[in-house]
């Protein structure tokens, strides 16, 4: 299968009243962080299904798809790209991860990042050297700010959190709200898992966390521990 017969197939399910839906959902306006994005209007279990058809397309078709100008597109060839790190062996994982990081301009709106990043940086960096994303939290992209955190979705489901807990403190001070919510969603996931790891954070930095990621990282909490700790921001605010 090559890109243009996926671009074909693809567009002929567009809807026009998702795209203008997706359109304001994604913040596609000027100076919002979509700016400029455009959509073909396809819900993402659709585009899960039509991955599914196109598994066997060669990685430098995937290639083309992802440099498309509409979302789904490039949300396909994401899922395509999962779909072959999962079912790889070692020389194709490292295809497609090399690929991921040579390609993150087009990796440029949240839900590409969540649905791929944690599914092929993090398991081919599980047993590697973590360097990579540490350098992706200097970067001037939010993009790629937001995958080194997402990223370390993979060691947190293998109970492993020290990486996580390093990068949400380099991300502390980020001015990225959609950084905050990355932060507190991978502490609140943490907190799942191991509350004294999730709580030790939060007692060394809930009085200068930004609100958005201490509200996600304590959501599930208990009330009255979530009143504690904002209480202890808030006063800290106030002073």
């Amino acid at each position: 299968m090559t890109a243009q017969k996926i671009r074909k197939m693809l567009r002929d399910l567009a809807d026009p009243q998702i795209a203008e839906h997706s359109q304001r959902y994604f913040k596609t306006g000027p100076g919002q962080y979509g700016e400029g994005d455009r959509f073909l209007g396809i819900r993402v279990p659709v585009l899960r299904e039509q991955a599914k058809k196109f598994k066997d397309t060669p990685l430098a078709e995937v290639r083309h798809l992802l440099a498309s100008e509409y979302h789904e597109e490039r949300l396909c060839a994401l899922l395509l790209l999962v779909q072959k790190f999962s079912q790889g062996d070692r020389a194709d994982q490292k295809a497609v991860y090399e690929l991921y990081l040579q390609n993150t301009r087009y990796i440029n709106n949240w839900d590409l990042v969540d649905l791929s990043a944690y599914l092929i940086v993090g398991p081919y960096l599980a047993d590697r050297d973590k360097r990579p994303i540490y350098s992706l939290t200097r970067s001037p992209s939010l993009w790629e700010r937001r995958i080194a955190i997402i990223s370390t979705f993979h060691f947190i489901k293998q109970n492993q959190f020290a990486d996580s807990l390093i990068i949400a403190e380099n991300l502390l001070m980020d001015p990225e709200d959609l950084i905050h919510k990355a932060v507190g969603w991978m502490l609140r996931e943490i907190g799942k898992r191991n509350p004294a790891a999730q709580k030790g954070f939060l007692n060394r930095h809930c009085q200068r966390m930004p609100r958005t990621m201490l509200r996600y990282a304590i959501e599930k909490l208990p009330e009255k521990e979530r009143l504690k700790y904002l209480k202890g921001a808030k006063a800290l605010a106030g002073s």
